[in-house]
């Protein structure tokens, strides 16, 4: 489905669970990463981009308490209940609900005021399958509350507003990607994010002879696993070795130099980043020269 057609089907399944028509509608892309892997915490550069596959978000002012928070999903998870008027805790890790009440808990703490609503998420991000469907919900969610409260937020606010949640709600320690190419990706076009400064730079990708296929391998993964967490340390553990901030700041020289202090596996962590970082340099240049 095209976005304004899934935008009419979420609405009709928010007038057929509640009983009465959204008033707003929000929407994020999930994101492919061209080039880029496991690079943006390590102060890196990334080049994702937004695909056609959404997280649609239709809400209405609540029927249920002025503070009272109904959020739904059409994949049949079950309803999730909160009350604006007392604090915001997160549920048990792995809770889809962890998302969107992460996004809500940091409007609340930024001084926004919120009033109760009734929600419905429906979404064409397949989960598990490396498409960022985490961040399109957290993204969608934050969308939605700029629509209520009338309230824009700067992007990059938005975005790690976004990757807050996710740390302090969902228990994932991931980078700021995602919520970036979620918040700013436009269409024919990547962004090449510098995760250091948290510039991004949209790069044209409009040759008419160059197409970019995403192949679904069926291979599911989990982020809040422990692998990711590990591969963090470990490159955290490359730096400290290394004697710079991240390895952002570190050569290939420099690594070869530090190769017999340094375990296998954290030695190839860190080349895989280092060269990953000046790979993916070049690909914007060459995706800006149509090359």
């Amino acid at each position: 489905m095209t976005l304004n057609e899934l935008s009419l089907h979420t609405a009709r399944e928010f007038t057929k669970t509640y009983g009465r028509p959204p008033r707003w509608l929000a929407a994020a892309p999930g994101r492919v990463n061209v080039i880029g892997e496991h690079t943006d915490y390590n102060d890196g550069f990334v080049l994702p981009m937004a695909i056609e596959r959404y997280t649609v978000v239709a809400a209405a002012p609540g029927g249920d308490g002025a503070s009272k928070v109904q959020l739904r999903s059409t994949a049949g998870a079950g309803a999730v209940s909160l009350d604006l008027a007392h604090p915001i805790k997160p549920a048990p890790k792995g809770a889809w609900s962890n998302y969107p009440v992460g996004v809500i808990a940091g409007f609340l703490a930024r001084g926004e005021k919120l009033a109760g609503f009734d929600a419905l998420i429906h979404s064409t991000v397949p989960l598990g399958g490396g498409l960022s469907s985490s961040a399109a919900l957290e993204v969608s969610t934050a969308t939605l509350l700029e629509a209520m409260t009338g309230r824009k937020l700067d992007p990059v606010d938005k975005a790690l507003l976004c990757q807050k949640a996710e740390h302090e709600y969902a228990g994932m320690p991931c980078g700021i990607m995602d919520q970036f190419i979620s918040v700013m990706g436009r269409e024919n076009h990547l962004l090449l994010l510098d995760c250091r400064s948290r510039k991004p730079e949209l790069v044209p990708m409009t040759d008419p002879s160059m197409a970019l296929l995403i192949i679904n391998t069926n291979v599911k993964h989990e982020l809040t696993g422990g692998e990711y967490a590990q591969r963090r340390a470990q490159c955290e553990q490359a730096a400290k070795t290394l004697g710079v901030p991240s390895l952002r700041d570190a050569t290939a020289d420099m690594l070869d130099h530090a190769h017999g202090r340094m375990e296998p596996t954290v030695f190839r962590r860190a080349r895989h980043v280092i060269s990953e970082i000046e790979r993916t340099l070049h690909a914007a240049e060459g995706v800006r020269a149509s090359n």
